[in-house]
This record gives structure tokens, C-alpha cells and sequence, in this order.
């Protein structure tokens, strides 16, 4: 998902279109889940999101309902509270809100002719459909803000997670993955996003590293100038997925077995090798 920056400098989800089923049908239906749980959406626009989550795939079932819980809870905590909020809270609040869409007063039309009249009502109906859904992006903005400032979680953490590095490559435009059998079992999936610079690499099946070894991961460069150390991965790290910027200038990411605490160059053949050009 593309990203913007609010007047503050944050990263701010891309905007909505102008109706809901345009963006179930571009896969967004989990994006929507802070609106769904705000009841900033019509009964029709609802039983759109509800029929199109009871049949997607079980993954994104689980997010989105995930989401929702997250949103509820905070606000049924932001609200339940009952000591005295703080001095500030509403200045904090407005300080990190989005722009609100303007309401457009208009005086009343002068007469006009048929042409006119026809010409002003469809600039009236795509009018309506901006501030639908400019609405929609400044509620979610509110919600975020809100729970951002309360300190909470729920919309908070998803704010958050925009701006994780592992979820700006997930979610890159550009992001495409290749997926490399590992030397002694399993393999190593490197999703790669240019426009980010940076890839997410996740082993799967992949055996511990021998006693007092440790996997390493490195950036061969184009120039065929010595790999550069990017990290280690023991046991435990090998669950979880790691993030590696700056590969621009990269032809391949390679992985070797070193000894603990990592080497300054590889010592041994790589156990994974993959390619980063498209």
C-alpha cells in the first residue's frame, strides 16, 4: 500500500476511493476495518464489508477482525475512563489530526441553461464522492490520533505499523519475492522492493546453525567489491523476519554459516544465494 505524509511529517495510509466496493474489489477490505468498527460506513456499505470478509481467504478474515477488536477496545477504554483526562489531551489530539475535508457552502445557482444545469450537477455529483471519501480517510485519521494520543494501542498500533520497515517492503507496489533452497534443508524467501530500497528476508524449515555458528546474511555488490555484513541470525532469530536496507547498489543477497558472533567477511560457501534484479 502506498503511503503519504500528513501536514506533521507522519506516514499516512493512501487514500480511499470514492466507494467502498471499489476498494473490496482492489483488496482492501482489512484497511477498512477501522471504519467498519467506527460506523463511518452506510447499512449497504456494511453488508458490502461483511459479505466480501465472510468469504475471503481465512488470513485476511483474521486480520481484519483483528483490527476491528483493536479499534473497539480502545475506544471503549478511551471512553470508559473515568479520572480526569489530561490538561493538553484535546490539543494533542487536534495537533496530530489529518486536514478535515472542507464543507463547500455554495450560494444558490443563478438560472441557467439546460447545458448549465447538466454541467453543474455532475460537478455536484463528483463533489459528493470526494467528500465521501475524504470523510472516510479524516475518521480514520481521528480514531488514530485519538489512541495516539492516549497513549493506547488498537488504531495506535496500526498507525504504527505503517511505518514499520518490514511493512513498508510487504506492502511496497513494487514488492516482488523469490524464494531459495537452503544448503542442508528448508529455504529463504526474500521479498524485494525497490522504491523502498530494502528486502524482508523469512526462513522457512531451515535446521539451527552447528554449536557455536550462526547464520550470516550479506549484500554481494554489483561491483563485485567484498559482501557486506548484514546481520546474524541464530536459532531464535530464524523464526522471525529480518529487514535489510540500502540494496540498490546489491546484486544478490547471500547467506553463509559463520562462527558466533559473525565474521567481517565470509569464511565459507554461501548456504543461500538470491539474485535482487528484477
Amino acid at each position: 500500500m502506498s503511503e503519504t505524509n500528513d501536514a506533521n511529517g507522519r506516514r499516512m495510509p493512501r487514500g480511499f476511493a470514492a466507494d467502498i466496493s471499489t476498494d473490496l474489489t482492489a483488496g482492501r477490505a482489512v484497511e477498512l476495518a477501522e471504519v467498519y468498527a467506527l460506523d463511518a460506513v452506510s447499512d449497504a456499505e456494511r453488508r458490502a464489508i461483511e459479505e466480501y470478509v465472510r468469504t475471503a481467504p481465512e488470513s485476511e478474515r483474521e486480520s481484519f477482525n483483528e483490527r476491528v477488536r483493536q479499534a473497539r477496545e480502545t475506544l471503549a477504554i478511551a471512553f470508559a475512563a473515568e479520572e480526569e483526562p489530561p490538561a493538553d489531551l484535546f490539543g494533542r489530539i487536534v495537533a496530530q489530526l489529518p486536514e478535515k475535508p472542507a464543507a463547500e457552502h455554495a450560494a444558490a445557482p443563478a438560472a441557467q441553461p439546460p447545458a448549465a444545469d447538466n454541467l453543474a450537477a455532475a460537478r455536484e455529483r463528483r463533489n459528493n464522492r470526494r467528500r465521501a471519501s475524504g470523510m472516510r480517510n479524516w475518521l480514520i485519521g481521528v480514531a488514530a490520533a485519538a489512541v495516539i494520543a492516549l497513549g493506547g494501542v488498537g488504531v495506535g498500533a496500526y498507525m504504527a505499523n505503517q511505518n514499520d520497515p518490514l511493512t513498508q517492503v510487504l506492502q511496497a507496489q513494487d514488492v516482488r519475492q523469490a524464494t531459495v533452497e537452503v544448503s542442508g534443508g528448508g529455504t529463504a524467501t526474500v521479498s524485494i522492493s525497490s522504491s523502498k530500497d530494502a528486502l524482508v528476508v523469512r526462513m522457512k524449515d531451515v535446521p539451527a546453525p552447528p554449536p557455536g555458528k550462526v547464520y550470516q546474511m550479506w549484500l554481494i555488490p554489483k561491483d563485485g567489491s567484498t559482501p557486506v555484513s548484514q546481520g546474524l541470525m541464530d536459532e531464535e532469530a530464524l523464526s522471525k523476519p529480518a529487514v535489510v536496507k540500502g540494496i540498490s547498489s546489491a546484486a544478490a543477497l547471500g547467506i553463509t554459516v559463520e562462527p558466533a558472533g559473525g565474521s567481517a567477511a565470509p569464511t565459507s560457501p554461501t548456504v543461500a544465494d538470491a539474485p535482487l534484479n528484477a
